[in-house]
């Protein structure tokens, strides 16, 4: 029996051949285009992570802009005792009105004065009124007139707590207040009530608060009214200072203590002068104006630092001396205006003394009639014009001795 052949035609076998052809291609071709689309994904995916490894620089932080500081000033003018002997009143005195001038007595002076804002002098004579009668050493009494002249000559701040405050009584003390009060000139270290003599006295120029203190080591044996302690400012070292902290709690820039204190006619001051100035600088008082001696005693600066650490110079004046009286000789005659300058920083709340000046003066006693006249000359001032008609050659050659002499009293203790 013959086996059946089948054959499969040759153009199905070619067919089936190319399909296989195809497909092996195609699978080629695919596996290219799957691999070139996973490298394009991957690198784009790779860009933010390269770009989070390297961020650029930040922006550099601006500087501050420094803040310029503000500034105020002021000046403090400061002079010695206000006297009112016996020979100082007739050639003042005008008998066709029946009123006193003294205006005189500072006419060589105003223009100094003029360039302070706090200007004070030590007035050591009370003005009570005619009632009382006018009358020197040794229980003063002036005219009203002179408290007029003091007004016009630029005054505005007056110690009166020395040893004269009660020459004619509690009724002179309190009249000397009223007549000073209706002439706005402020009085420092007597009170007419407790209130007032509580009552803090802070005196602004130009934006910057000066507290005002004064006190006397006693009134020459006269007593203070029993229960009426506020007439007079007696010195007590811890009452002092617990007055100068009130003030600066208070908004006190600076504080200026009169005192009235030392040993008449001594060109040096004592060490008890010496010990209480310096006590009280340390406890924040920025002026000492010493008063009594009726001499120029040397002024020393202090150079230190206040309760918050920052610098402070504060000036202590021991003695001003004389600014009008009649006594003459031993230098008695002369007297010294201070010239202080006081600056603020604003912006820092912080207040300094800068520029100090000592002004010598002399009082001009002369006599063109049957009275006394008087005048204050500022000496260095006198010495260089050398033109005043009632001076004489002896009159300025004693008068450069004597500056040489003060200018050297003065600095001693610089």
């Amino acid at each position: 029996m013959r086996r059946k052949i089948v054959l499969i035609p040759t153009v199905i076998l070619l067919s089936l051949i190319a399909i296989m052809i195809l497909f092996l291609f195609a699978q080629t071709i695919w596996d290219k285009s799957g691999a070139n689309s996973l490298g394009q994904h991957d690198l784009i995916s790779a860009a933010p992570s390269e770009a989070a490894v390297t961020p650029p620089p930040p922006s550099p932080t601006p500087e501050p802009t420094p803040v310029e500081p503000v500034f105020t000033e002021a000046v403090w003018v400061g002079v010695g005792d206000i006297m009112s002997h016996s020979p100082q009143l007739p050639g003042a005195y005008d008998a066709n009105t029946g009123v006193y001038d003294f205006n005189p007595f500072f006419e060589e002076v105003k223009d100094i004065l003029g360039q302070g804002d706090w200007i004070m002098a030590n007035l050591e004579t009370p003005i009570g009124g005619a009632n009382f009668g006018y009358t020197g050493y040794p229980s003063f009494n002036a005219p009203f007139e002179l408290a007029e002249a003091l007004k016009n000559a630029g005054f505005n701040l007056l110690s009166t707590a020395n040893n004269h405050s009660l020459d004619k009584g509690e009724r002179g003390l309190l009249k000397t207040l009223e007549h000073l009060k209706e002439l706005d000139l402020q009085a420092i270290g007597t009170a007419s009530s407790q209130e007032e003599a509580d009552a803090l006295i802070i005196a602004e120029q130009h934006g910057i608060r000066m507290g005002l203190l004064a006190y006397t080591y006693g009134t020459n044996g006269i007593p203070i009214p029993t229960g009426k302690p506020y007439l007079v400012n007696l010195i007590d070292e811890e009452k002092i200072r617990a007055d100068i902290a009130r003030l600066k709690q208070n908004g006190a820039d600076l504080v200026t203590v009169a005192l009235h204190f030392g040993n008449e006619y001594q060109t040096t001051p004592s060490e008890s002068q010496k010990t209480l100035a310096r006590a009280l600088v340390a406890a924040g008082a920025d002026i000492i104006a010493g008063s009594h001696p009726h001499v120029i005693q040397p002024y020393e600066v202090i150079e230190g630092y206040d309760d918050m650490g920052n610098e402070k110079r504060s000036l202590i004046i021991y003695s001003m001396g004389n600014f009008i009286s009649n006594q003459r000789g031993d230098s008695k005659d002369y007297g010294v205006i201070f010239k202080v300058g006081v600056r603020k920083n604003v912006t820092e709340n912080l207040t300094t003394l800068t520029d100090i000046e000592a002004i010598p003066t002399w009082v001009h006693r002369y006599k063109p009639d049957r009275s006394f006249r008087y005048r204050i000359l500022p000496v260095e001032e006198t010495l260089a014009a050398k033109d005043d008609s009632l001076l004489k050659a002896g009159d300025y050659h004693q008068l450069q001795k004597d500056f040489d002499m003060l200018i050297q009293r003065l600095d001693s203790m610089k």
